[in-house]
């Protein structure tokens, strides 16, 4: 019994592994250990501990066990079923962390209603208490109240969670208004590729923050005597650093202008915070925001974060894959608006209410009735574009819809590094998917789905795309190692049952 648990974990850290591209002698360098180890840990050959099965999974970023519970988290679908009903949309997992890390520049209890309780989430919450922040989820847990210390206990703050999420990123904008000194841990995520956080300290030294990078951390100087001068042009038109620059912005006394922002959907929810805090902001939804800062805020504010449109778009395409009639409650059309015209454009029957409002009074909804159609491949390739352009974490879902439409499609993912490269796990399932180069794929329609077994994708959206193929293919399928998934999604295999899908969640160790 013993020699099986042992292979049953070697197998899991093995897939781990490959999944996010390491040889055995990657991983034992990130342990201090050597190949040969790491071979026979993955062979079932050697007894490890719990405190190393640990350490493997936050090398690999991989829920290799949970404590508390039997192992990692696997689905068992059952396919071939139709969709029918209806869902709504949660809150925006973006938004939601962006107005965590916001929270830092209030002194005053802030409540975020309905937040998504996910484990990004989680993981910034944790980061949070241990330097100091008390928050508890309050009303049933359904909304989330944080109220902040008197002094943040930097030196205390929870490495480990900080490395499992890339949000981390955006405390270096609150934290600039709080202290001269400060070290945040490496940001960590989704394995999509290097991603250079140089665009966020070209936008930050603008307020004086100096950093250093080295042995796994940032070290963060901040000298007063600097401040913005002249506009401060980005030179990424990116989420993250333009809410980087917002939150830099919105205690510094004074006026900042911020160009070539990013004026998508968590950008424009965290100026709507912004505004509740009492910090003007200027050109809400263009790509010049002008910000008015406060030096001190000490305000007891409650806030709604609007829909997510990505959760939103795999709802969709949830439907179009399964030949399904699905209505998509409280989707935020503004931001879904070039998806669903490529959508047309490709034959998709579909229709809409009319318009009305988010609980931010600020975000337009529809609910989105999808119907069975059949789908011809699109003329252009599919590819992102800074909003309102097609957005960038929706384009995985498209190699999925394509997959389903007759013809062969383009796909240019030209943002990161791996990530089209995972969409081809979509061949295990019966898929024809090229891949022309680490940024472009090719999906040839319509596909057959087959069931298989498999492990979840290192990177969210791919990783729900496979579910979603997973659902429309006849048979019993297994998606192990979900951790991922549970990242950005609340209890999303529970909500596809609510609607017709068979998705059982079980753990093997």
């Amino acid at each position: 019994m013993a020699d099986d648990y042992l292979v049953r974990i070697g197998k899991l850290i093995r897939d781990a592994r490959q999944h996010r591209g390491w040889t055995q002698t990657q991983l034992a360098e990130a342990l201090g250990t050597s190949q040969s180890a790491v071979n026979r840990i993955e062979r079932g050959n050697q007894n490890i501990s719990l405190e190393m099965i640990a350490r493997i999974g936050e090398a690999l970023d991989s829920e290799i066990v949970s404590l508390g519970y039997a192992g990692p988290m696997h689905l068992r679908v059952v396919g071939g079923r139709h969709l029918s009903g209806s869902i709504d949309v949660k809150t925006s997992k973006n938004a939601c962390v962006a107005l965590l890390c916001a929270s830092l520049l209030n002194s005053g209890r802030t409540v975020l209603r309905r937040v998504a309780r996910i484990e990004e989430v989680y993981r910034l919450l944790e980061v949070l208490n241990s330097i100091g922040v008390r928050t508890r989820w309050i009303n049933d847990g359904v909304d989330l109240e944080i109220v902040p210390p008197a002094e943040l206990d930097l030196a205390a703050i929870d490495a480990d969670a900080a490395r499992r999420t890339r949000s981390i990123i955006m405390f270096l904008g609150p934290l600039l208004h709080r202290t001269d000194r400060f070290m945040l841990p490496y940001a960590g995520g989704c394995d999509l590729g290097t991603r250079t956080v140089e665009p966020h300290m070209i936008a930050l030294r603008r307020f004086g923050l100096d950093i250093a990078a080295t042995e796994g951390q940032y070290h963060a100087v901040v000298d007063r005597s600097v401040a913005p001068d002249r506009p401060i042009v980005l030179t990424e038109r990116g989420d993250t650093v333009t809410e980087n620059a917002l939150l830099a912005a919105a205690r510094h006394d004074g006026t900042t202008v911020i160009r070539n922002a990013s004026s998508n959907y968590m950008v424009q929810d965290l100026c709507f915070f912004l505004e509740a805090l009492g910090v003007k902001v200027d050109g809400i939804g263009t790509t010049t925001l002008t910000v008015h800062g406060v030096p001190t805020i000490d305000v007891d504010v409650d806030y709604s974060p609007s829909e997510d449109p990505v959760e939103a778009m795999s709802l969709v395409a949830a439907a179009v894959v399964t030949e399904s009639e699905l209505m998509v409650r409280r989707v935020p059309i503004e931001f879904l608006e070039i998806e669903l015209a490529v959508l047309e454009e490709m034959g998709l029957d579909h229709d809409r209410t009319p318009e009305y409002f988010a609980d931010n009074g600020r975000t337009r909804l529809v609910d989105l009735t999808v119907r069975p159609s059949k789908l011809e491949a699109p003329i252009d390739k599919i590819h992102p574009m800074p909003f309102p352009g097609l957005n960038i974490d929706n384009v995985p879902f498209f190699a999925a819809i394509a997959a389903v439409a007759q013809g062969q499609t383009l796909i240019h993912d030209w943002v990161y590094d791996n990530r089209a490269i995972y969409l081809t796990d979509l061949n295990r399932l019966g898929g024809r998917l090229q891949l022309l180069d680490p940024h472009r794929v090719l999906v040839e329609g319509p596909t057959r789905w087959r069931a298989a077994e498999m492990m979840c994708p290192p990177a969210l959206r791919p990783a729900v795309v496979v579910l979603l193929a997973m659902m429309a293919a006849e048979g019993t399928s297994v998606l192990r190692n979900v951790y991922v998934i549970n990242r950005g999604y609340e209890d999303l295999a529970e909500r596809l049952n609510s609607i017709g899908a068979q998705i059982e969640i079980f753990r093997d160790i």
